[in-house]
This record gives C-alpha cells, sequence and structure tokens, in this order.
C-alpha cells in the first residue's frame, strides 16, 4: 500500500469515526472469508460499516478524530455506524454465531472507551425502529380494544333482534 493510499484511508477513516455514534474492534483471528462475507452483510443489512485495517492506521484515524486512545494489536475488525446500538448488536451477534474465532476486544461509544458491561449491555437494548413499533403498538392496544368492544357489542345486539 502506498503513502498516499493510506493517507486517503486515515483521512476516510477519521471522517467516519467523527460521526459514529459506536466504535467496535473485534478479533477475527481464524475466520474463514465466508464467515467475515456472513458479518460484513450483517453489517450492511443494518446501514453499519465493517472494515479490517492496518492497526497503526487505525489507531491514527481515532487520535485524529478525538477519540480516546485503543490499544490495537494482532488482527482487528472495525465496526462503526450512527447509532451507539447497531454496532454493539452486530458485533454481539457475531461473536455470538462464531465464538470460536470472533470476539470483541473493546468499544468506543461517543468517543469514550466503553467496557465490556457496557457494550453488552447497549447490544441487548432495542433499536429505534424496534422502539418506534413499541410504541405504536401501544398507542394503538386502545383503538383496537375500542373496535373489538363495539364489535362484540353489536354482534350481542344482532343476536338478541
Amino acid at each position: 500500500m502506498t503513502r498516499t493510499r493510506k493517507e486517503e484511508l486515515v483521512a476516510e477513516m477519521t471522517e467516519a469515526f467523527k460521526d459514529a455514534g459506536a466504535i467496535i474492534v473485534c478479533d477475527y483471528k481464524g475466520m474463514t472469508v465466508e464467515n467475515l462475507e456472513i458479518v460484513r452483510n450483517l453489517a450492511k443489512e443494518e446501514d453499519t460499516n465493517v472494515k479490517v485495517i492496518k492497526n497503526r492506521l487505525a489507531a491514527i484515524a481515532l487520535q485524529n478524530a478525538g477519540c480516546e486512545a485503543v490499544d490495537f494489536k494482532d488482527t482487528n475488525l472495525v465496526i462503526w455506524g450512527d447509532t451507539q446500538v447497531l454496532p454493539c448488536k452486530i458485533a454481539d451477534k457475531a461473536a455470538t454465531q462464531f465464538a470460536d474465532n470472533f470476539k470483541i476486544k473493546t468499544g468506543l461509544i461517543a468517543g469514550e472507551v466503553a467496557s465490556m458491561e457496557t457494550i453488552n449491555a447497549m447490544a441487548k437494548l432495542p433499536t429505534r425502529d424496534e422502539l418506534i413499533g413499541m410504541l405504536l403498538n401501544v398507542w394503538n392496544a386502545p383503538v383496537q380494544n375500542f373496535t373489538i368492544g363495539l364489535k362484540a357489542l353489536a354482534d350481542k345486539k344482532e343476536s338478541e333482534a
């Protein structure tokens, strides 16, 4: 990789990390290409980014983005996105699905290093779309119950007549 390509890559990653809600660093040592593609497709479905990047370049990009320093060692796969929950969910799902070869090392939430407990807790939270769906169900329940009651009343009146 040429020096100019490295500089371009660091600039791209810096911009991406500035806007990221969460950045999760995972170890993927021993995974097959097919399994890595599954992780990439999981992220792609959720509009989240996945990249295998050189450790030094990732560290420079994080520093330039104003994030806390993370110690990059060995093989690293970086998952990041605009929201804080989705990257955690994707990393957790991949770690569960490929438990032998995929492990979450560390993560940054809003630019600050987060504990593994925080990352796991974020992975269990519902996404924005799921929360909106729950809210709509709550709002819809009174109307639905009212219409069921009216239908029952109409059926009762009809059977009496």
